[in-house]
C-alpha cells in the first residue's frame, strides 16, 4: 500500500482549518470524529451548501456558486420534473425487481434503445461501483479467466474487487496480481496500444488469461481525453484474447460530450458491456451493467443476480425523468454547442499557464504548466481555489494533479460559460503574483 494518500491535490488539510469560522471548524471536528479518517473534503476553505437549481448551488448565507463539476445532477440539481418523479412513485410503492413492476421493464427498454443493435441486455445496480464489480464478475464467468487491464491512474469503483481496477483511489502499487496497468492515451495513444498488447501477453504468461479490458472512455482520472482512433486495435486485441471490452459510461454517459448518449460512439466502436451510473438518476441511486446478449444470457444459464435497491420504482421514476429532461430540453445538441464554446473561448486565454485543453461537449481537462511546460500541481491548486474564492466550483485530476477537471450539468448556459471563463481568467492572472 502506498504510504502517500492518492488522489485530487485539491482536498482539504487540517492546517486550513485556522482560517476559519468556529461554526465551520466544530463541524469538520465533529465530521471527523464521527466519520473517521477516510473521507475528504474540497478545497482549502469547505463549502456547505444547503440547496441547488439548476447549474447553481447555495449556501446557508444566500451566497450563489456556479456549479462547473458536478456530473451527478447531470440534467441540474433538483430539477422540477425529476423531483416530482421521485416523490410520485415514493408515495405509492417502491419494493425490489422480485415482484413485476412495468416501470423497471419500460426503464430497460428505453435505456437499450440507446445503445447499439448488439447490447441486448440490461441488470441494474445502484452505483457505477456496483456495476463495474458486477461486470467483472460476469467477464469472468463467462470468459474463464480472471485477470483484468486498466490504465494507469484509472478509477473504476469503492468495492474491493473495482478498486483495484482504480490505481487513482489506491495507488498503483496496491492493484492485485491479476490487474495490469498500461499507459492512458491522453499523452501516447500509441503506447496505450502497446500497453495493452504487452498486458494481455503477461496475463497469459502468468496462466491468468484476460477477462476484460475497462476503460472510461473519457479517460477522466487520467488527465481527460475524448478524440481518437486507438480504442479500435485495443478493441480487437481484446476479443482476440478471448476478453470482454468494457465501456465505463459512468463520467462520459447521458449526453454529456455532445455526441449520442455515450462516449464510446466518439470511437467508433461497440463494446462488449457498458457500466454507467452517476448521472443516470440525477442523484437518486440507480446506475446498471448492459451487456451483447450471449455475456448475458451465458452468465444468466450459470449463476444468479439480485439487487434489493437496484432498479426500485423510485430510483426506475427518476431514471425516466432524466430521460425526459435530456429529450425535451435537447441537453445533448446543448452540451455540444455550450461545450464548443468554452473549449474555444479557454484556449483563448491569454495565458502561459495553460497547456493543453482537452475534452468534448461538457466535459473537459485543462492542463495547468509552469513557464517550462511541466506539470504544474501547486499552481493547479491555487487555481482550484482561486476559482472557489470566485464561486466557482471546479476540481483537480491527472497523474500529476495538474489539470483541471470541468464538468458542470448539462443545462450549462451561454451565461455560465461567459462567467466561467471571466472567473478562470482572473484566477490565472491572481495566481502570477
Amino acid at each position: 500500500m502506498t504510504d502517500r494518500p492518492v488522489g485530487p491535490s485539491t482536498y482539504f488539510r487540517p492546517e486550513h482549518a485556522e482560517g476559519l469560522d468556529a461554526r465551520t471548524r466544530a463541524l469538520i471536528a465533529r465530521r471527523d470524529r464521527a466519520m473517521g479518517g477516510a473521507y475528504r473534503l474540497f478545497y482549502r476553505e469547505p463549502v456547505e451548501f444547503v440547496r441547488g437549481a439548476g447549474t447553481k448551488l447555495y449556501t446557508a448565507a444566500g451566497e450563489e456558486f456556479l456549479d462547473a463539476y458536478n456530473n451527478v445532477p447531470s440534467v441540474g440539481h433538483a430539477h422540477p420534473r425529476v423531483s416530482a418523479a421521485i416523490a410520485a412513485q415514493a408515495s405509492l410503492v417502491n419494493t425490489h425487481t422480485r415482484y413485476l413492476h412495468p416501470a423497471v421493464v419500460d426503464y430497460s427498454e428505453r435505456l437499450l434503445a440507446t445503445l447499439p443493435a448488439e447490447i441486448g441486455h440490461v441488470m441494474l445496480t445502484c452505483t457505477g461501483s456496483e456495476a463495474n464489480d458486477l461486470a467483472l464478475r460476469v467477464a469472468r464467468d463467462v470468459t474463464g479467466h480472471t485477470g483484468a487491464i486498466v490504465t494507469a491512474y484509472a478509477y473504476h469503483g469503492v468495492t474491493i474487487a473495482t478498486a483495484s481496477l482504480s490505481p487513482s483511489l489506491v495507488g498503483a502499487d496496491a492493484v492485485e496480481p491479476w490487474v495490469r496497468l498500461v499507459p492512458s492515451p491522453v499523452d501516447d495513444p500509441a503506447a496505450f496500444v502497446n500497453g495493452v498488447r504487452d498486458a494481455i501477453a503477461s496475463l497469459d504468461a502468468a496462466g491468468i488469461g484476460l477477462a476484460a479490458l475497462f476503460v472510461d472512455t473519457v479517460f477522466s482520472s487520467d488527465g481527460v481525453q475524448s478524440e481518437g482512433s486507438f480504442l479500435q486495435p485495443v478493441a480487437g486485441l481484446v476479443r482476440a484474447a478471448g476478453g470482454l471490452f468494457v465501456a465505463d459510461e459512468v463520467q462520459a454517459g447521458f449526453g454529456r460530450l455532445g455526441h449520442g448518449m455515450w462516449g464510446f460512439e466518439r470511437h467508433g466502436i461497440v463494446p462488449d458491456a457498458i457500466t454507467f451510473g452517476k448521472p443516470a438518476g440525477n442523484g437518486m441511486p440507480i446506475a446498471g451493467f448492459a451487456a451483447r446478449d450471449a455475456v448475458i444470457d451465458g452468465f444468466g444459464a450459470r449463476q444468479r443476480y439480485f439487487n434489493t435497491f437496484g432498479g426500485t420504482p423510485v430510483s426506475v421514476a427518476a431514471a425516466q425523468a432524466v430521460l425526459d429532461v435530456i429529450a425535451d430540453e435537447e441537453l445533448v445538441a446543448n452540451a455540444a454547442g455550450i461545450g464548443s464554446r468554452l473549449g474555444a473561448a479557454v484556449r483563448a486565454l491569454d495565458a502561459p499557464e495553460v497547456g493543453a485543453v482537452r475534452g468534448a461537449g461538457l466535459y473537459w481537462g485543462i492542463d495547468i504548466v509552469d513557464d517550462a511546460g511541466r506539470p504544474d500541481e501547486a499552481r493547479a491548486l491555487d487555481i482550484v481555489n482561486g476559482m472557489r474564492d470566485r464561486r466557482v466550483l471546479i476540481a483537480a485530476s491527472g497523474p500529476r494533479n495538474h489539470t483541471l477537471k470541468v464538468r458542470p450539468p448539462l443545462p450549462f448556459s451561454d451565461a455560465d460559460a461567459d462567467r466561467f471563463v471571466v472567473a478562470l481568467g482572473e484566477t490565472l492572472m491572481a495566481t502570477r503574483s
